[in-house]
Formats: C-alpha cells, sequence, structure tokens
C-alpha cells in the first residue's frame, strides 16, 4: 500500500520499482475537485519475477489522501481497508474450506512525507499511530532530488525523533543471524541506517555515455534513479522484493493478524455471554411466573380439603344424632370445580 498526498510521485515509484505502467489512464485531479476530495482505494494487481520466482503482486494505492482542506478523518479508509481484508482472512480462515484462501492482507505500507518540511506533519503522525498495530508502515521521503545531502540527513534525523516522540512503531527489520556472511550484514546495516528511505523514482530513460538507466535530466546534471549515491531507491526494492518480504509477512500474519484476530474472538466471546445472561434473566423471569402459578393451586386444595374437613365433621355429627347425612361429597383436590351438594 502507497498512502500520501498528490505530488508526491507514488504513482511514478511504483512504476520505477516493478518496472511497469500501473496508472495508464489517471487522471490528475482539478484544484476545485480536491476542496471536498474524499479518500478512495485502487487495487492493481501485476506479476513481478525477480530471480526465476514470479510474484503476484498487489498494489493498493490512496488517491484523495491529504488533498482535501480537512484532513482530520483522512485515516478512516485506509484503517477500514486494512480491518477489511483481516476479517475476510479470518473469515476464510474460519470456513470449512481453508485450502485456497486468497490472501490479500496489507504486508507493507510505504508513507511517503513530503521533502519541504522539517519533519513529521500532525496528519503523518495521527495516520501512523492510527495504523502502526495493523501493517508494517515504512516511512519514505519523497522526492529527494530536491534537497541537498546535508538536508536529507537532517530530515531523516527529524522524522525518527518525531517517531520516537510519539512512540510510533514502524517496521523494525530483524537482527541477522550469527552464520551469515559479512556481505549480507553490511547490506543490512545500510538498510537500517537508511530510514526513512529517501528516494526518487522517474520513468524515462536517458542515456549517458553510451549507457541507458533510469533518471532525471536538470541543467546541473544528470539524477540516476538506481544510483546509491544519489537516493535509497535500489535499498528500497531490495528490502520489498529480496531480503524482508518473507519477513514482513510473517510479522503480518504473526503480529498484526493474531491481535486482530484475538480481538475479534474476545468480542464473540462477550456477544455470546451477554446472550447467556439474557437467556438466564428470562428463565429466571418464567421461573418466577410458574412459582405464582404454583402457589395459586396450592391456595386452592388448601382450600378445598379444609372444605373437606368441615364436611367430614357435620357427617360425624349428624350420624352421632341418629339423622341419615344429606351431604354428598364431590370434593377432589385434583379438580378446582369440586361440588358440594346437601
Amino acid at each position: 500500500m502507497v498512502v500520501g498526498e498528490s505530488g508526491l510521485g507514488k504513482s511514478t515509484l511504483i512504476n520505477s520499482l516493478f518496472l511497469t505502467d500501473l496508472y495508464k489512464d489517471r487522471k490528475v485531479p482539478t484544484g476545485e475537485s480536491l476542496v471536498e476530495k474524499t479518500v478512495t482505494i485502487e487495487k492493481k494487481t501485476i506479476e513481478i519475477e525477480e530471480r526465476g520466482v514470479k510474484l503476484r503482486l498487489t498494489v493498493v494505492d490512496t488517491p484523495g489522501f491529504g488533498d482535501a482542506v480537512n484532513c482530520e478523518e483522512g485515516w478512516k479508509t485506509v484503517e477500514r481497508y486494512v480491518d477489511e481484508q483481516f476479517n475476510k482472512f479470518f473469515q476464510d480462515e474460519s470456513g470449512l474450506n481453508r485450502k485456497n484462501i486468497q490472501d490479500h492482507r496489507v504486508h507493507c505500507c510505504l508513507y511517503f512525507v513530503p521533502p519541504y518540511g522539517h519533519g513529521l506533519r500532525q496528519m503523518d503522525v495521527e495516520f501512523m499511530r492510527r495504523l502502526h498495530r495493523k501493517v508494517n508502515i515504512v516511512p519514505v521521503i519523497a522526492k529527494s532530488d530536491t534537497l541537498t545531502k546535508p538536508e536529507i540527513n537532517k530530515l531523516k534525523s527529524n522524522i525518527m525523533n518525531d517517531i520516537e516522540t510519539h512512540k510510533i512503531k514502524i517496521y523494525q527489520f530483524p537482527e541477522c543471524d550469527s552464520d551469515e556472511d559479512e556481505d549480507f550484514k553490511q547490506q543490512d546495516r545500510e538498510l537500517k541506517a537508511s530510514i526513512p528511505f529517501a528516494v526518487i523514482g522517474s520513468n524515462c530513460v536517458i542515456e549517458v555515455a553510451g549507457k541507458k538507466m533510469r533518471g532525471r535530466q536538470y541543467p546541473w546534471g544528470i539524477v540516476e534513479v538506481e544510483n546509491t549515491a544519489h537516493c535509497d531507491f535500489v535499498k528500497l526494492r531490495t528490502m520489498l522484493i529480496s531480503t524482508h518480504m518473507q519477513d514482513m509477512k510473517e510479522v503480518t500474519q504473526d503480529i498484526h493478524y493474531e491481535n486482530f484476530r484475538a480481538q475479534c474472538i474476545s468480542q464473540m466471546q462477550q456477544v455470546a455471554l451477554k446472550e447467556r445472561n439474557k437467556l438466564k434473566r428470562e428463565s429466571a423471569a418464567n421461573f418466577d411466573t410458574v412459582g405464582d402459578a404454583d402457589r395459586l393451586l396450592q391456595q386452592k386444595d388448601e382450600e378445598i380439603r379444609r372444605m373437606q374437613e368441615m364436611l367430614n365433621q357435620m357427617q360425624e355429627k349428624l350420624k352421632e344424632s341418629g339423622k341419615e347425612p344429606a351431604v354428598s361429597l364431590a370434593l377432589d383436590p385434583g379438580k378446582r370445580d369440586s361440588v358440594v351438594n346437601v
């Protein structure tokens, strides 16, 4: 996923990273359309091949982010999309057919920081704080060819200080194994020291001294996209495609998705507990109603028994006086409509 305001070269960088043109039909928005611009989600799927390995890559763009006058809630659309992918994977994983689950979760988020500031803006901080527990955030300084080398180093230092001050958790590079060769360890150290990556994108191929290269030509010289002395483009591409792709997928699965899954299960348990308590309350209410009816029946039975005892006493007295009793009993405790005939 690539996130950043318009004009920072997101599309150009993606095209440069994967040597393709994903945004042929995109139209440049006018100033009037950006006043009430809302954040939208655009997905593009491409197949790339790296060292003989074919890979299907989904690039998620967020046009409209940071373009409106009020960007207070621009992060909500991105957060909603990330949660939807987590929820879809959770539903598929909980279903019956779990063999062919398609993983559309966001494994990496390239967040583009403009080069004309002195660090992170409030909008940048708010976005990272909202998303840093859901996705691997990799900060990127866009259009770094507009800055000198000392300015880039100062901006990188300010951004890292802001990240530490606001306790934002960006993607952390894993430590190298002790048995790795020295070249890989040196490459890993260079990648860690390059964050945030200062990048340049270009769709133009320039020929210099008989050699073709991607770059930008200025009156004062040529900026080469794939020259590590000019920018960190090669380091970013190496990290995304070669060295740390699998690690980002594992972090997404083991940390971000498991946190979402635990939260979903906890909510499901709370809902089940509420339903159980509701059923208990309804059962108790029904039991109280049945208890009242039973008490009424017991009172009726007790009254019938008293009447029967009175009639028995009357018969005994009549027998003692030598008179035939003219009382017929039709008292049955099991029947509520008993009859007494005298």
